[in-house]
C-alpha cells in the first residue's frame, strides 16, 4: 500500500488500483471551504487523472462525519471566502469551492463516496458528485443551503436532479430537511446502505468488483455514460462506434474473449 504524506488537510492511499481520499479535518467536521482543502482535493484528482495504475477512487470522511459543507464560523465573520463585496464573493467562489465540482466530476476512473455520517450542504454534493455511493446508517444527507438564505453554488443544481430526479431534487432543496441513510437507499440517492462498521468494507468490495475490469474500457464506459447525458442518439452511437473500434485493438479485449472460451480468469494488464 502506497500512503502519501505530502498532504496536511486529506489523507490518501493507494493499494492494487484503488486510491482512497479521506477528508481528514473531523475537529470541524470536514468542511471543505479552506482553499487548503480544496487545493488537495484538485491534486488528487489530477493526480489520478495521469496515472494510469488507479482504476476506482473512494471518497471518504474521517469520523464522526462525511463533510458539514462550508464553515459557517468563517460566513458568520464574513472571512475567508466569504468575504468583500458580491463581485468578489463571486470570484472566490468561482476560484475556490467550485474547482472541487470541476476536478471531481473529470475524474477518469469511477469514483465512490463511502458516507460516514453528516454530508450537508456542499458536503452532500461532494457526496453527489461522486458516480456511486455507500452510507453508513449514521449518515445524514442535506441540501440545507436555504436554511442560511443560500444557494448551492458549488453544482449541486447540477448534480442532485441527475441522482433523484427533479422533483425530489427541489423537495431537498427548498426543505433543506435531513434525509438519514436508509431513507437515501429508498430515494435512489444511495447504491447502498450499511451498517457503520461495514462502511469502507462495502465500499472497497465495490471498488474491487470495478478495479477488475479492463483499465482503459473502463475510462471509456465512464465517458461514454456522461456523453450520454447530454449528446443525441445519433451522436452518442458514432462515439459508442469510436470507442468500441479502440477497444476491439486492445490486448485486454483479447485476454477477455480468450479467458471465456478456456473457462479461466482473465488477467488484464491496461494494453
Amino acid at each position: 500500500m502506497e500512503i502519501s504524506t505530502a498532504f496536511r488537510e486529506i489523507l490518501f492511499t493507494e493499494d492494487k488500483g484503488i486510491a482512497i481520499l479521506t477528508l481528514n479535518r473531523p475537529e470541524i467536521r470536514n468542511v471543505i471551504t479552506s482553499a487548503e482543502m480544496i487545493a488537495e482535493l484538485e491534486m488528487v484528482c489530477n493526480r489520478i487523472n495521469q496515472d494510469s495504475h488507479i482504476k476506482v477512487l473512494i471518497i471518504t470522511g474521517k469520523d464522526p462525519a462525511f463533510s458539514a459543507g462550508g464553515n459557517i464560523k468563517d460566513m458568520a465573520a464574513k472571512g475567508s471566502m466569504f468575504q468583500g463585496s458580491p463581485v468578489k464573493i463571486m470570484e472566490n467562489y468561482r476560484k475556490n469551492v467550485q474547482r472541487i465540482p470541476l476536478a471531481v466530476h473529470a475524474v477518469e476512473v469511477p469514483t465512490i463516496a463511502a458516507v460516514n455520517g453528516a454530508a450537508i450542504g456542499a458536503g452532500c454534493d461532494l457526496a453527489l458528485m461522486c458516480d456511486m455511493r455507500v452510507a453508513s446508517e449514521k449518515a445524514l444527507f442535506g441540501e440545507t443551503f436555504l436554511n442560511l438564505g443560500l444557494i448551492p453554488g458549488d453544482g449541486g443544481a447540477y448534480f442532485l436532479p441527475r441522482a433523484v430526479g427533479m422533483a425530489k431534487a427541489c423537495e431537498m432543496t427548498f426543505t433543506g430537511e435531513l434525509i438519514k441513510g436508509r431513507d437515501a437507499l429508498d430515494l435512489g440517492l444511495v447504491n447502498y446502505c450499511v451498517r457503520h462498521e461495514l462502511l469502507m468494507e462495502t465500499a472497497m468490495e465495490l471498488a474491487q468488483k470495478i478495479a477488475s475490469k479492463p483499465p482503459e474500457a473502463l475510462r471509456m464506459a465512464k465517458r461514454l455514460l456522461y456523453m450520454g447525458q447530454y449528446l443525441t442518439l445519433p451522436h452518442l452511437l458514432e462515439q459508442s462506434a469510436s470507442f468500441q473500434a479502440l477497444c476491439h485493438h486492445t490486448k485486454d479485449h483479447m485476454e477477455a474473449v480468450n479467458a471465456m472460451l478456456q473457462k479461466r480468469n482473465p488477467a488484464f494488464t491496461g494494453e
